[in-house]
């Protein structure tokens, strides 16, 4: 008499979930506990299993159908019998005649590839499970293609879910509050005599974080359908990839292997004493002295974080300015305000040697331009001198897929490589190092793929930097501009005459519009203030759609609330200004 497998209980609240995915179909022998079929609730997976020994003998639902607990979902024929008996042999054996599985089998050089298997094992295939690389595969299976993600980590989601926009994100937030907690409460008349900092705990909710994140991109996969293959992907030509030596071959390929942290020329990395970002978001104590090399995003985040927290934080960059590539108006009130903190610049220099001691590290400083040496000595040093495309070690090269003179891949307008049906997005292309912007090429390749007009503006590219306080701009600065020859008006508007920041007590900073000059269309947004990274949305916004400094003007903001700030700037580049 058959079994029926029964949705189970599913927790105390929990009365429905979703079919996901079937793992076995009529017909197919399993054993007692095999995974059966995947049921879906909020953002949790639960695999049902087989309750004894036998044959699947149907399905009683399908996938996509919302069951409640208790519901049969398939029959089972108990027997071992029918457990011993081999699934699937027929189609099995006709697999094993195809002529064109022994292409991906026989391993031959990348030269000799030049063709895609007339038949192949998923529609597309993605090489990283960073944003670009989850994203792009989850638009692809989205618009029906059968889709494989490599990843060789032991989680989804790349650098950025795992070792830095979201575990960086998180210790910025704890940091602050327990510097709020320290510095700015009494002034809210909320008096805290001794504020002790729990670094065990802060680093154990930052992994919290990382681990929900990371399991809310396992859950869109199974949603989606897509296939995790687990292992190093190395790409051997067209529709070839191997996954930890075994061929799998698939009739689009797509690169999103993102970058790595650059290294400097005497500066061996420890992750114990001197650090990049990963080992900096896993210090077990405070260091008493913290040096960064580079005065970039990723090193004044971090730097931020634990100058917060009780370090005396000293930056050295090689330019005579911070955050290069920013409205140098921007940069300027950006790097007074760090001092004001407590930052320590030595803007203009350069490490040239890193000694390690019993009591940490000693630099060697020398000045850019030339001149004397002196000597730094940290218990920690943080370097962040930017970040190198992830390019090595994956046969790239071998299979005469072309890369610029920074191991980039070079692409073309619809991030095509010269290899047919090789594709590359992300930190691995030439751009911007952003997870937003490698998330827009995963989209756009994904739909360009299917026939539609994928299409990304690199104009409308936003920045933020995470720091106290925030960072954001969009479009080009005076800079950029003057050196295209176009004329442009501004409008500027401090935070200090917005309501909503002096109640916030957060009235440093400002936003700046960049509207041309004959048609007032904005052409660049940059703001230094609270919430900067959320307030940058709007001006993207413009951009992306043309908009003018007027149209932003005359939209109705409410009141009070820190956009205002935004639109009071546009209505500055055309001296209309109410509140200043």
């Amino acid at each position: 008499m058959p079994i029926e497998i029964k949705v189970p209980s599913l927790g105390e609240s929990v009365t429905t979930a979703t079919v996901g995915k079937w793992l076995k179909q009529p017909g197919d022998a399993v054993k007692t506990d095999e995974p059966v079929v995947e049921l879906e609730t909020d953002k949790v997976s639960v695999e049902v299993p087989a309750p004894a020994d036998g044959r699947l003998a149907a399905h009683a639902v399908a996938e996509g159908d919302e069951v409640a607990v208790g519901a049969v979902l398939a029959t089972l024929e108990q027997g071992a019998a029918g457990a011993s008996a081999p699934a699937k042999a027929a189609p099995a054996a006709a697999k094993a005649d195809k002529p064109a599985a022994q292409p991906a089998a026989a391993a031959k050089p990348a030269a000799a590839q030049a063709e895609a298997p007339a038949e192949t094992d998923y529609d597309v295939l993605v090489i990283g499970a960073g944003p670009g690389g989850y994203v792009c595969a989850i638009r692809a299976a989205q618009l029906g293609f059968k889709v494989a993600c490599v990843e060789k980590r032991a989680t989804l989601g790349g650098t950025c879910l795992n070792v830095g926009c979201i575990p960086s994100k998180a210790l910025l937030q704890s940091s602050e509050n327990y510097h709020a907690a320290g510095h700015d409460f009494a002034a809210h008349g909320v008096v805290i005599d001794s504020v002790k900092l729990d670094l065990a705990r802060m680093q154990a909710r930052k992994a919290d974080i990382v681990g929900a994140n990371v399991k809310g991109v396992e859950y869109l996969f199974k949603k989606n359908g897509i296939t995790w293959l687990k292992g190093h992907g190395k790409v051997e030509g067209t529709g070839r990839v191997t996954v930890d030596g075994k061929p799998v071959t698939a009739k689009h390929i797509i690169i999103a292997s993102g970058s790595d942290s650059a290294n400097l020329p005497g500066i061996e990395v420890d992750e114990k004493t001197i650090v990049t970002s990963t080992g900096a978001l896993e210090l077990s104590e405070v260091p008493k002295r913290l040096v960064v090399i580079g005065g970039g995003v990723i090193g004044l985040e971090l730097g931020s974080v634990w100058q917060r927290l009780g370090a005396e934080v000293t930056v050295i960059e090689y330019l005579n300015r911070l955050v290069p590539g920013t409205d140098n108006e921007v940069a300027s009130q950006f790097q007074k305000l760090l001092v004001k903190q407590g930052f320590k610049l030595k803007l203009g220099h350069k490490v040239t040697k890193a000694e390690k001691t019993k009591k940490g590290v000693v630099l060697t400083v020398e000045p850019a331009a030339g001149g004397a040496a002196e000597t730094l000595e940290a218990d920690i040093v943080l370097l962040a001198v930017g970040r190198t495309a992830a390019s090595k070690g994956m046969g790239l090269e071998e299979a005469g897929i072309e890369l610029d003179k920074r191991g980039r891949v070079v692409t073309d307008a619809h991030f095509a490589t010269n290899v047919p049906g090789i594709y590359a997005i992300g930190d691995v292309i030439a751009g911007p190092m952003l997870a937003h912007k490698a998330e827009e090429e995963g989209v756009a390749l994904a739909e360009i793929l299917a026939g539609q007009a994928g299409h990304v503006n690199y104009d409308a590219i936003p920045g933020v930097i995470y720091t106290w306080p925030e960072v954001a701009s969009v479009g080009f600065t005076e800079e950029q501009l003057k050196g295209k020859g176009t004329a442009y008006k501004i409008g500027k508007f401090p935070f200090m005459a917005n309501g909503r920041a002096r109640a916030l007590g957060m009235t440093d900073g400002f936003v700046k519009v960049l509207a041309c000059e004959k048609t007032d269309r904005v052409l660049g947004v940059h703001i230094i203030g609270p919430c900067a990274g959320e307030l940058i949305a709007e001006a993207t916004m413009a951009i992306e759609f043309g908009a003018s400094a007027e149209d932003i003007g005359r939209v109705c903001h409410a009141h009070p609330t820190l956009s205002e700030a935004v639109k009071e700037a546009a209505l500055g580049a055309d001296n209309r200004s109410i509140n200043i």
